[in-house]
């Protein structure tokens, strides 16, 4: 069953208790920075997503970022209602409690080869190390397109050597354990709350597995769904696939907050 906005506000608003809305972290609830570290959430983003979480079934923010960064970064407490998922699902948050398995082995064994392999690169070059997964980062070189295409082949080979994914993002080329991704997480959230209603945004191509997962629910389950792009004018980066595949496109960050404050004043 194919929907659309207006199909998925009126099933929310008809039965907000089935409802979950999940949404992505960086260029969705904050806008895209050079330096990781410097994210901060869109004014009203985190007291937004608190109220819906009162009145609807879920909210869930699905990140790459390890999930106790996610909840530093947006203040969150344990008395919080929002659930954290970090490293695509692979770790959970909630109300304090953080669930995360162990790293992978091949993690540790490409963090000292993926040191050397970039030492020589751009000084703009980066690599974000998120004990979980290893995050190479061109933003900051001088042409950051040609910068990742100079690594690409590279980072692909020690991602198959040490049995990981080489997962490109908006000037990131990630590598991380296989078969974690957001779609899995999306799949385990409406499992555990018998979601009947499922809103994902996103902005970036790690959010493509939880769009298709709201298709193969729409379609497999009957669920009433409705994926959401965060697209910021600005931002001249973002895959068009993205932009192409959702049913809904917003500008950024503070569209983004504004939309979800609409909901709460509908609710």
């Amino acid at each position: 069953m194919v929907t659309g906005p207006t199909e998925a506000v009126a099933a929310l608003l008809d039965d907000p208790a089935s409802a979950l809305i999940a949404v992505d972290f960086d260029g969705t609830l904050a806008a895209i920075v050079d330096r990781p570290e410097d994210a901060r959430p869109a004014v009203g983003a985190v007291a937004v997503l608190v109220e819906l979480a009162r009145r609807v079934g879920g909210v869930a923010i699905i990140s790459g970022r390890p999930a106790d960064e996610v909840v530093r970064l947006a203040g969150l407490t344990p008395q919080s209602p929002i659930r954290v998922l970090g490293h695509y699902g692979l770790q959970r948050w909630r109300a304090g409690s953080l669930e995360s398995p162990a790293p992978v082995t091949g993690v540790d064994l490409a963090r000292d080869r993926l040191s050397a392999l970039v030492a020589g690169t751009d000084p703009g070059v980066r690599v974000e190390d998120k004990t979980h997964s290893l995050a190479v980062h061109t933003r900051g070189a001088a042409r950051p397109d040609e910068a990742l295409e100079h690594l690409r082949a590279d980072l692909v080979a020690l991602a198959e050597e040490y049995d990981l994914e080489a997962v490109p993002g908006r000037y990131v080329i990630e590598l991380r354990p296989s078969g974690s991704d957001k779609g899995g997480a999306v799949r385990r959230l409406v499992a555990e709350l018998d979601s009947r209603t499922v809103i994902y945004i996103g902005d970036d191509l790690g959010d493509l597995p939880a769009y298709d997962a709201v298709d193969s629910l729409r379609r497999e389950s009957g669920v009433v769904g409705l994926t959401v792009a965060s697209v910021d004018p600005r931002d001249h980066d973002v895959p068009m696939e993205v932009r192409e595949r959702a049913d809904l496109v917003l500008a950024g960050p503070t569209a983004v907050v504004a939309w979800l404050h609409g909901l709460a004043a509908m609710l």
